[in-house]
Parts: C-alpha cells; structure tokens; sequence
C-alpha cells in the first residue's frame, strides 16, 4: 500500500477516474486469484478424489469473508478510531457506514481521488485469498463445516489486526508510536526507519503461512503421510492455476499503489521479473537435487516468486527484483521438504512456499531496497526493521491460530472420519465426485429400454480407492 494511505484525507469533489478504473479492475484481477485461480492450483495438486472439497474451501472462504469484511472487517482494519495500535473500532464504519465518500491516499489535489468503496473492494478481495491460502496445508482431511467457522474467525482475530498493525496506522507500521517508532525514533510523526511492506508480505503471506503450520500440527498427518504416494491427479490444472495467479498478482501488487502512476510501471516489471527468476531458482534446484525439472516445480516456482516480491515490489530496482526471486524459488524449493523432516503434513505447501518466500521477501526488501536497503548503502536500521516486524507477524498469527484451532478441535472437531478420508471427502461432504470414471453404456437405458436403469456398478477414484 501507498506509506500515505492512512489516515485517509479528505479530498475534493472531482474523482480521478483512471485511479478508479484501474483500482476497480486490480480488484477484480485480485478476486480472480482466488476464484478460480487458487482453486485450480490447489485443487490441482490435491488427489482426484478431493478436488472439489479443496476447491470449495477457495469458495466458501469468499462467501464468508465477503461478508464478514463489509460487516466489521473495514472498519477493524482501516477505520480511524485506533484502539491501542492493534484494530481500529469495528463499530466506527460498521455495515461500511460512512464510507460513501471520496478519499484521496496521495494527499494530492484531484489527483488520487478514489470513492472509499473502491478502496474497500479492493482490500476485500486481499482479506479473501488470504484465509484461502490456508486452506492448501490441511487438503483432504477437515470438516467442511468446521472450515466455514474458522475462515470468520480467523480473519477477525488475525488477518483484520495485522492489516490494521500494517497498514493502518497501528503498531507494524511508520508511525510515530509505532515499532519502528519506538525502535529508531520518529520526526514530524513518522517512523525514522518505516518498515516495507507494499503489498502484503506480513498481512497477507507470513500472517497465512504462519496459520497454515499451526493448523496442519493441531490438525493432524493425513492417513498414509509420509507411506503411501499423493502426488498431484491433474498438473494442466495447477499450471492454469499458477497462471492465473501470476497474472492477477498485477492486480495485487500494481494495484496496491492505488493508481495508474510511474510506481505502479515498475511494480508490474519487478514483479515479473522476480517471478521469472524465482521459477528458474526452483527448477534449478529440482535437476540438481532431483535429476529432473518438473512442471510442478515451474507453477511453485513461479508462485514462490510472486509472494516474495510482494512486500518489496514498489523498492526494489528490476535487477534487485531478479536477485530477490531467485533466491526465493531455490529457498523455497528446499523448504517444501521440511515436512518430512519434521513430520508436518502441510499438504499443498503453503508453508514452503508462502512462509519461507514470504519472509525472505520481507527481510529482502531490507537488503535491496534502493533507499535505505543494506546492499545499497543504508545501513542495518531498514533490515532491522524488517525483521522486527516479521517476527511481530509472525507471534500474532501464531498465538491466535492456535488458540481458535485448538477452541474448534474440543468443539466441532477438525477430522472427517479415517474411512471417509480414505474413500474420498467429495463424496461425504459434498454428495458430488469431480470425476465420473464409471463405465457407461452404449444406449440409453439400456437393453431393457428402461430409461436410466443399469447395473450397479463399481466406481474407482484415480488412486484405485473404491468408492
């Protein structure tokens, strides 16, 4: 986001309608991220006889979250009561009252001009893909039901915090009660040293990383973790997906600049390259530990490259994008293996790729930002910094996804039954298979005539799993 976001000014009566247009249109590439872009990547790798269930998970956190952030998630997140640093009041615009105006981020006259709801939409759609995210390290295994509570509370007591912490003016970012604040001083009442994070490496990709590790241990290994094979049913389906994301990832980081500016034109550049470069750190890393260069690999690359650019995107020369992306795609191409290690079933890799990447880009950003990044001459202040705020990120996520996991666990329970797992959650939880693999018939009803009468028959999943 704009460092100038919150709070909010006043602005004239004249809306930039370019600023507009393009925030509108970054938003709904943001919503495309997650529907159908993260469903198709997650359900994807997941086994074909849970596609659905994980690609529901991407659809039910929208449901939820769409309507838990016009409620009260706005106004906790950037509304301008503060409370102690940590939210604001989330009675203040409540139901978005209030939010019927036009504010400026820039403090320009007619320049910026935006309506708040645009602005609104567009922080919806990040609060969405964010609890979605979460979902890829628990595929296979959790009650529907129990996804659906989670999703509200956790982005009421974690996401709505730190977004607020970050970018709206709370304890994470420039202010002059501040971390950083408090840390290396403050002038004019801004932080000396204010931390980076342009588009949502702490809100977004640390604050979910960090949740997916702690749900994957409280929830449990899947049956056969580690033994028995789960290799991704449908690859052309995660390629499309990373895909997708990739290109509504310029909606996410371009847009975080709020307008269609010189800022934005390097956003889009370094955020390519970064990804370019991180996808071929990954491949690298797979023929060299490996023996070959998959196309899972590419799509995991090209994601690990998107989260670490993501706080760093508006700092970072194009050059020091490439360096940041590499070392992203080869970090997190080693860190996926971490769960066998340590024997945490984090079944899509959420926290190899979203955690890992998501906090090398944050401490990168530090090292090669060209104003103030260690590389460039600046010191160890921004670094320091950076780390500081990760590691603040990291505690507040932690503790409340423990606390409400643990609270769902002695109440609804996270697991569906062993058998159910086995046989395939589409068809427990949802009544419904991605797939129909049963033999069919020739003509229609049969020999007999009977219009829709055949045989029982036996149904396989594409594991060879009776279903």
């Amino acid at each position: 986001m704009s460092p100038t976001l919150v709070p909010l000014a006043d602005a004239a009566e004249t809306v930039d309608y370019a600023a507009t247009t393009f925030l509108i249109v970054c938003a709904s590439f943001v919503l495309l991220m997650t529907i159908p872009g993260l469903a198709l990547f997650y359900g994807g790798l997941t086994r074909a006889k849970s596609i659905l269930n994980m690609m529901m998970m991407s659809f039910g956190a929208a449901g939820v979250v769409g309507i838990v952030y016009v409620l009260w998630g706005y106004s906790m997140s950037f509304g301008t009561q503060d409370v102690a640093g940590i939210i604001a009041n989330p009675f203040e615009k409540f139901g978005l009252a209030g939010t019927d105006g036009i504010v400026n981020p820039f403090g320009y006259e007619g320049y910026g001009n935006i309506p708040e709801l645009a602005f609104v939409g567009f922080q919806m759609t990040f609060a969405i893909i964010t609890v979605a995210l979460i979902s890829g390290a628990v595929a296979d295994r959790i009650k529907f039901s129990t996804w659906l509570v989670f999703a509200p509370l956790w982005v009421t007591l974690a996401y709505f915090p730190i977004a607020h912490m970050v970018w709206g003016g709370g304890l994470l970012g420039g202010g002059e009660t501040s971390l950083s604040g408090l840390v290396f001083g403050s002038t004019d009442g801004e932080a000396n040293v204010a931390p980076i994070d342009f588009a949502g490496g702490t809100v977004v990709h640390i604050n979910a990383g960090m949740a997916a590790l702690v749900l994957a241990l409280v929830v449990g290994t899947r049956v056969g973790f580690g033994k028995v094979p789960m290799r991704p049913h449908n690859v052309p389906l995660v390629m499309i997906g990373a895909g997708l994301l990739w290109f509504g990832w310029f909606g996410f980081n371009a847009g975080s600049e709020l307008a269609a500016d010189e800022t934005a034109a390097l956003v889009w550049v370094n955020t390519t390259v970064a990804t370019c470069a991180a996808m071929l750190g990954w491949l690298v890393v797979e023929k060299i530990r490996d023996g070959h260069a998959t196309s899972v690999g590419a799509a995991s690359g090209v994601v690990a490259g998107l989260v670490a650019i993501t706080p760093a995107c508006g700092s970072l020369s194009p050059v020091g994008s490439i360096v940041l992306g590499l070392v992203a795609g080869g970090l997190a191409a080693l860190a996926v293996g971490l769960k066998y290690k340590f024997g945490y079933d984090d079944s899509l890799d959420v926290v190899g790729v979203h955690l890992v990447a998501g906090l090398w880009g944050t401490v990168g950003a530090g090292l090669l930002a060209t104003e103030g990044g260690l590389f460039y001459g600046g010191g160890f202040e921004q670094t320091a910094v950076q780390i500081l705020v990760a590691i603040a990120a990291l505690l507040v996520s932690g503790v409340v996804t423990l606390v409400i996991a643990l609270a769902l666990k002695a109440t609804m329970g996270w697991r569906i039954p062993e058998d159910v797992e086995v046989s395939g959650i589409d068809q427990t939880e949802h009544a419904e298979s991605a797939y129909e693999l049963t033999a069919r018939g020739g003509r229609i009803g049969g020999a007999s005539g009977t219009a829709g009468a055949r045989a029982p028959e036996e149904t396989h999943d594409l594991e060879g799993a009776k279903g």
